[in-house]
């Protein structure tokens, strides 16, 4: 009887080694290397696919297969559109934040496309009593409950569904491997069968993902790589709303934004989010400032909140919540460098409504609004919204699409809004009912907002 053969992986990274290293010598992770016990199929040379000859550019045919859209307006923006005939998608995201929930839904609201949906964590009735929760009919769905790949293949091939989901890649494994689920060597040899199967069957495959305690999609770094887009399910478990975020996309825009609501039925697409980021306040308190931001190519307005007291504690806290609590701090140094505020010897929490992360350098001045509205306790005009980022003098620099932000708030209602001066290129010809007041730093803006 042959021995077996051994080998070590990298958790993180998916690097292979004969023998246990401390660090991983492509990621420069430690102690993440781990044994597997592996089987590779005799006379796999022979199964090669033919050789090709380099072919000019010109000399390719141009295939246009079209987008497969799903109806749902939130999820096809994040793809680009739609799914790409024999694109592999990788969506990640918390157990409980509704991933298993939005692709059934999605797969049940697809009229006259045939899905197969194969599940290895749910039995077919499971699925079904989620199913009729949904009350999604008139769909051609089909459900597997299937670990083994090579039977989900041949079950694909029968089918010949035009959208395959798979729940987990986690669950996967294949015959040609002697690990188990779940590990390194199945994950990535999975996958990779998947990637053909789709590039040859133009049939695009979407893949569910476990993630990390860190928050990171579970498996090898090689999998992200693999797949044509990565696409994160997120949200806080106390509030109703989740967000699709595309990290990766090659047939799209990887900034795109998708919101959905939480509910009985399932998930509601947010049409218009600006709503839901702004709380409504019977009377006007201090430290709540507007931002006007953009993820992707959809303006939305966000209502940052801040708090800024004495401190309980010798050492003063400051705490972020969707908000990089570095860029925070750089900002409370630079009012009290350029500005005189003393804010080092106070607390600053810095809370972003509606549990949503923003990135957008253009909510400085909206953080910074909202610090001295607190620290001074004068609350700011809920009417008034803010673009710009700030830089390390107290400059107050342009962010891109500032039309596109002005017009949002100006759409909701909004009555002045606060810009760089060197944003003002551009906007003479904008008729819209709001004010645009043009700030070049940031003794300009406590002038102006606070007298």
């Amino acid at each position: 009887m042959a021995k077996a053969k051994t080998t070590f992986f990298c958790t993180n990274c998916g690097a292979e080694s004969p023998k246990w290293l401390g660090r991983c010598p492509s990621c420069g992770a430690w102690n993440s290397f781990a044994e597997e016990v592996i089987r590779r199929p005799s006379g796999s040379n022979s199964n090669l696919p033919n050789r090709q000859t380099p072919m000019h550019i010109d000399q390719i045919t141009a295939v246009n297969f079209g987008r497969l859209t799903t109806g749902n307006q939130e999820f096809d923006r994040v793809l680009g559109g739609g799914f790409v005939p024999g694109a592999l998608v990788l969506i990640g995201g918390e157990p409980g934040i509704g991933k298993s929930t939005l692709l059934l839904q999605i797969a049940l609201s697809l009229k006259g496309i045939r899905v197969l949906y194969v599940s290895g964590e749910e039995s077919s009735q499971q699925i079904r009593m989620r199913a009729d929760r949904l009350a999604i009919s008139g769909s051609d769905c089909y459900i597997l409950t299937e670990t083994q790949l090579e039977e989900i293949l041949s079950q694909a091939e029968a089918s010949q569904p035009q959208l395959i989901i798979i729940d987990s890649i986690q669950t996967l494994q294949t015959n040609t491997l002697d690990a188990t689920a779940g590990t390194v060597s199945q994950v990535r040899e999975c996958a990779a069968q998947l990637q053909r199967f789709a590039k040859t069957r133009h049939i695009p495959v979407v893949l569910i993902g476990h993630i990390t305690k860190d928050g990171l999609l579970a498996g090898p770094k090689i999998l992200e790589h693999m797949v044509d887009a990565v696409l994160q399910f997120e949200g806080d478990r106390n509030h109703g709303y989740r967000i699709l975020r595309a990290s990766k996309n090659r047939f799209g825009s990887a900034s795109e934004l998708g919101i959905f609501e939480m509910y009985a039925g399932g998930l509601r697409e947010v049409s218009n989010p600006s709503e839901i980021l702004m709380s409504q306040h019977n009377r006007e308190v201090s430290g709540v400032a507007i931002a006007a931001g953009i993820e992707g190519i959809r303006p939305m307005l966000i209502e940052v909140q801040a708090l800024a007291g004495v401190p309980v504690y010798s050492t003063p806290q400051r705490s972020a919540t969707g908000f990089d609590q570095r860029r925070l701090n750089m900002l409370l140094a630079v009012l009290e460098k350029r500005l005189g505020f003393r804010l080092s010897s106070r607390d600053v929490f810095l809370n972003v409504a509606g549990g949503i992360r923003i990135e957008d350098p253009a909510a400085d001045l909206a953080v910074v609004a909202s610090v001295i509205s607190s620290s001074e306790d004068i609350p700011i005009n809920h009417l008034i919204c803010f673009a710009g980022e700030v830089g390390l003098s107290g400059e107050i620099r342009p962010v891109p699409r500032v039309d596109a932000r002005i017009a949002e708030a100006a759409r909701l209602g909004f009555r002045q809004i606060f810009i760089s001066r060197y944003a003002l290129k551009g906007l003479e010809n904008l008729n819209l009912s709001i004010e645009i007041s043009a700030l070049e730093r940031l003794d300009e803006l406590v002038s102006g907002l606070f007298g």
